[in-house]
């Protein structure tokens, strides 16, 4: 809003309504909010309001989430179950930890632990599919919902083993968290608080760890990235192309190496520009992280990373802004109205100036709430000190965490890139004895790159996790990947 409405709302009167003799009270003159928290007065908001930038941050981290239990709920069991490739319940014996639940949380944050069975395995991933939709299509919202979603996904991702291993997870991890501290406790309606700025500031932060990590990391890695030629040949040698990749390789040698200066203005220059305080130019900071991913996304499967990244970007958004793209009935729903009339449902002997006891417990409220967000803000800060650091170290770590829940950590992407494809391929045959004329026929996977007539498929964001595993596979040794011997065995059992 500007200073000029402001003021108007400021010369506004406050009317109270008396149930009992409707009859109408001039009560006095509005003023500022005195129990505004350090939320609405930090200066760096500049006035500006986030009401929309919550609503649009919140409904695709909830597609995310859905997404994410969708993958899970179709895999968990062939990849994790009781007769999975990599079975929790072994995983969790194996580690030999104290018998008590409150003594083994701590170190493996999981809820696994109280019960592994695959009915339990696949109900945990069916509740989260339930919330991520209502979250996604915005029925209602708060903050057990969305803690509810981060500690069942945590629970899956931290005995997940390596098909959990990207870093991905845990970037979503982080990101469920900083949501929960977005919107009201109890409240089914995301708008009856304003949204908390210190939490969108963590979340710009969050952007220009992963953009600053992932430039950073190909500075120091290949030397390809240094030579723009890291795009001749990425295309090609990524986990899974997708139909677009194929014409992007065949560009000319020019065009891939703009797009190598582009990645490396995008995740080295724009992130610099974020911590600027200026709405402009966050604004542009935030459409230039967006358009990245797109890009990213057109470019091949890579899973739910790119489009996870654009959640963090959407809190460099401001209302201003993202109102040109919302339709009215929308932003009459979501933004807050310049000024209220006031029922007072008590009796007439309601202490007026005070506001009455229910005007204090909500005034207790809010500060309480504002003092554990603040609480919050302060220890994530803490533990973004050696996630800063790594980025900025000569011996940079990427996907990597420095606390056992995954609430700050480090990201990376694509260091090094492969300058020609290898790819595992599993044959199978029907004949007991096997001879020189035994027949071999390729098992086709559902998304993996094999027989070479058969056009690339589009995946993401869902992710097929055999398929991406197995690439790893590919430029590593099977002793490295003992999974690999499992699923072997599982296809020779025809399971």
């Amino acid at each position: 809003v500007t200073k000029r409405k402001k003021r108007k709302v400021e010369q506004e009167e406050v009317v109270v309504v008396d149930d009992k003799n409707q009859s109408r009270v001039k009560v006095e003159e509005v003023k500022k909010d005195v129990s505004k928290g350090v939320f609405e007065r930090f200066p760096f908001t500049l006035g500006r309001s986030y009401f929309l930038t919550r609503w649009c941050l919140l409904r695709f981290l909830g597609f995310i989430y859905f997404i994410a239990f969708l993958s899970a709920s179709q895999q968990i069991i062939p990849l994790l179950g009781e007769k999975g490739l990599h079975p929790v319940k072994d995983y969790l014996k194996a580690l030999r930890l104290p018998q008590e639940f409150t003594s083994r949380y701590p170190q493996l944050p999981t809820l696994f632990w109280l019960d592994c069975s695959d009915f339990v395995l696949q109900t945990s991933t069916f509740i989260g599919l339930f919330l991520s939709f209502v979250v996604m299509t915005g029925l209602s919202c708060n903050m057990i919902i969305l803690f509810a979603l981060w500690l069942i996904y945590s629970s899956i991702v931290n005995v997940g083993q390596i098909f959990y291993s990207y870093g991905w997870e845990s970037q979503l991890m982080e990101t469920g968290f900083l949501a929960i501290w977005l919107v009201p406790l109890f409240s089914l309606r995301e708008t009856s608080i304003k949204p908390p700025f210190l939490i969108l500031l963590l979340f710009r932060l969050l952007i220009v760890r992963i953009m600053l990590g992932a430039g950073m990391i190909k500075i120091r890695g290949d030397q390809c990235w240094r030579d723009l030629t890291c795009l001749d040949y990425h295309y090609e040698t990524q986990p899974i192309p997708n139909p677009v990749s194929w014409y992007l390789h065949q560009a000319p040698h020019w065009f891939q190496a703009i797009g190598v200066l582009v990645n490396h203005f995008v995740e080295l220059i724009i992130p610099i520009l974020t911590l600027i305080p200026i709405p402009f130019i966050q604004n542009f900071t935030g459409i230039c992280f967006i358009l990245f991913q797109i890009l990213l996304i057109v470019s091949g499967n890579l899973s739910f990373l790119n489009w996870l990244t654009i959640v963090p970007a959407i809190a460099c958004l401001d209302d201003q802004f993202l109102s040109y793209f919302t339709p009215s009935y929308v932003k009459t729903r979501l933004l807050p109205p310049q000024s209220k009339t006031i029922k007072n449902k008590s009796n007439s002997k309601t202490n007026i100036k005070t506001g009455g006891f229910k005007s204090r417990i909500k005034k207790t409220g809010k500060y309480t709430r504002n003092l554990i967000t603040l609480t919050v803000v302060v220890g994530l800060l803490y533990l973004s000190i050696a996630p800063f650091q790594n980025v900025f170290s000569s011996g940079q770590v990427m996907n990597t965490s420095f606390d056992n829940f995954r609430l700050v950590n480090t990201y990376g992407a694509f260091g090094s890139v492969g300058k020609q494809r290898y790819e595992v391929i599993v044959f199978g045959t029907s004949d007991k004895v096997l001879t020189s004329t035994t027949q071999w026929v390729e098992y086709q996977f559902k998304c993996k790159p094999g027989d070479e007539f058969r056009t690339p498929c589009v995946m993401a964001p869902y992710h097929l996790r055999v398929d991406w595993q197995i690439w790893f596979a590919a430029f590593q040794n099977i002793n490295t990947n003992p999974w690999l011997i499992h699923l072997v065995y599982k296809l020779l059992l025809n399971d």
